[in-house]
């Protein structure tokens, strides 16, 4: 993490004592949150995780009463603070009431808090494992970023005590959802496919502008239910993420897959023209400082 972090609108030093016990959300894992790329100063998609944060929030019954321009305002303060001009970026919303433990003299409603932190190199792809009942696609609440994120990191702890990188994780139909921290596609000839919303994964950022932005002759990107049997059929896999863009899926524990890339490669280079074209325009649209 870098020096500073963002509490509440204020820059601070991230050494400084700044949450209680007494927040409700701190340790019942009660609030919602995103993580965002930062590039050359610029939130990538940001509307996008403004809207998903927005989303959650109102399903999980935490205040969120900033708009999406005021939220951007605010986290760019922390960007320039810590000059983390390319990096990853983590705000937070804490719900702080609620419930007999709510603690004395709580003032707001919710706490934001945001910190940001450097790129990390992921190599050149992933090995996956497998994790059976490990999303309930059925669940009101499948598919929400929250706070309460111990399970997740568990699978990950896991996998990487075995010497992988992430798993996939299935649903209660035995279907493929996600993984962890990322989406996942197969590419079956020209089509290149991701489970659907009601796999119980979660909406991510990556995966949505592949769906809706990215345009490629030949190829079609859209969602369709998948199972282990169908990622072991494909010509290539690969996951996606904020922090990862695309990145290829080189084995999965229990499975004989291959291990193309051409597609992947393709789409990551278009992927990063839409970033680079996002970021420009948004630059652009931003008064310079006299």
């Amino acid at each position: 993490m870098h020096r500073f972090l963002l509490h509440n609108g204020q820059v601070r030093e991230a050494t400084e004592k700044l949450l209680s016990p007494g927040q409700v959300g701190l340790l019942n894992g009660w609030g919602v949150f995103s993580t965002i790329r930062v590039h050359e100063g610029v939130l990538f998609a940001f509307e996008r995780h403004w809207a998903r944060m927005k989303r959650d929030a109102e399903l999980m019954r935490v205040p969120f009463p900033w708009t999406a321009n005021a939220l951007e305002t605010e986290l760019l303060k922390l960007v320039e603070a810590n000059n983390a001009r390319n990096a990853t970026l983590r705000v937070a919303v804490i719900r702080n009431r609620g419930g007999v433990w709510e603690g004395p003299g709580i003032q707001r409603d919710v706490d934001l808090v945001a910190f940001t932190t450097q790129l990390k190199d992921w190599g050149p792809g992933v090995k996956l494992g497998v994790v059976p009942n490990a999303r309930h696609a059925a669940s009101r609440f499948a598919g929400t970023k929250v706070l309460s994120w111990a399970q997740n990191l568990i699978f990950s702890e896991e996998a990487h005590e075995k010497g992988l990188d992430e798993v996939v994780l299935l649903n209660e139909r035995d279907e493929v959802s996600e993984c962890t921290s990322a989406n996942i596609f197969a590419v079956k000839g020209s089509e290149v496919l991701t489970p659907p919303l009601s796999s119980g994964c979660l909406p991510g950022i990556t995966r949505l502008v592949l769906l809706e932005e990215i345009r490629v002759p030949n190829l079609t990107i859209r969602e369709e239910a998948l199972r282990l049997a169908d990622l072991e059929a494909a010509d290539e896999i690969f996951i996606t993420s904020t922090t990862r863009d695309l990145l290829p899926v080189t084995a999965i524990e229990g499975l004989n897959i291959r291990q193309g890339r051409r597609v992947r490669d393709i789409l990551q280079a278009e992927f990063t023209k839409y970033l680079e074209s996002y970021v420009q325009a948004k630059a652009g649209s931003v008064p310079a400082k006299s």
